[in-house]
């Protein structure tokens, strides 16, 4: 195993930094129940409210960042989306905390919930947070993103993971995140090769090293260039 970054704690689905105060995760993907066939016990809106409590109970951020997708809906929206998007707000409001939504290529139908985004946001440790389905501005500290729902097969299982790429985009930092939703099986990182990628922060995935959370511990791994065929 390899050394995570220190400049973030890892928990599922989501990441906390530290020096920001800011709780970041992406790819809600609220309404894919309705166009899937894959059920959750508890539902969508249950599961995706109950773990995000559980994170805003457990870092107690000042500010909480949505990077892009929240939305995965065409053409209508279902009552039951506009009720998840209320009440992610509320529990949001709820913790004292600010909530920043930022746009994701799926998210066409934000004002039909009322819902007002950005491209992206700066943190107050100099970190840009965008949802990566385009390059983000240049000059930031770090950049930490999400679209491209990581994953990573071990022992014949699929699970969600980050890629920390050191030095990746434009001589800065990158952290990918997993999909926040459970009905996003993810892509498997180890067959990402150059140009197969959908965000442009993956060109060249090779120098990226996924982290896996199990048992609330971040495992990472060494860079992809290097695992492939191992995994």
């Amino acid at each position: 195993m390899t050394r995570t970054p220190d400049w973030v704690e890892f928990t599922r689905r989501a990441a906390y930094l530290p020096a920001a105060d800011a709780l970041v995760f992406a790819d809600v993907h609220a309404g894919r129940d309705e166009a899937s066939d894959v059920a959750l016990p508890l539902g969508e809106h249950e599961d995706l409210l109950d773990r995000l409590d559980a994170h805003l109970d457990g870092f107690e951020p000042g500010r909480v960042v949505l990077a892009g997708d929240l939305l995965h809906v065409r053409g209508s929206v279902p009552a039951g989306v506009r009720d998840t998007v209320d009440d992610l707000h509320a529990a949001v409001e709820g913790a004292g905390a600010a909530l920043d939504v930022l746009e994701g290529n799926h998210d066409t139908m934000l004002d039909a919930v009322g819902v007002d985004a950005a491209a992206h946001v700066e943190l107050s440790d100099g970190t840009v947070v965008a949802h990566g389905h385009e390059p983000p501005p240049e000059g930031a500290r770090r950049y930490v993103v999400g679209h491209q729902h990581p994953a990573v097969e071990i022992e014949g299982q699929r699970h969600p993971c980050f890629l920390y790429g050191p030095g990746q985009y434009d001589g800065a930092d990158v952290l990918v995140l997993p999909a926040f939703t459970r009905l996003a099986a993810g892509t498997p990182v180890e067959s990402l090769s150059d140009g197969t990628a959908v965000s442009p922060l993956l060109a060249d995935p090779s120098g990226y090293r996924p982290v896996v959370v199990s048992e609330g511990e971040a495992l990472g791994f060494p860079a992809l260039g290097d695992l492939r065929g191992l995994l």
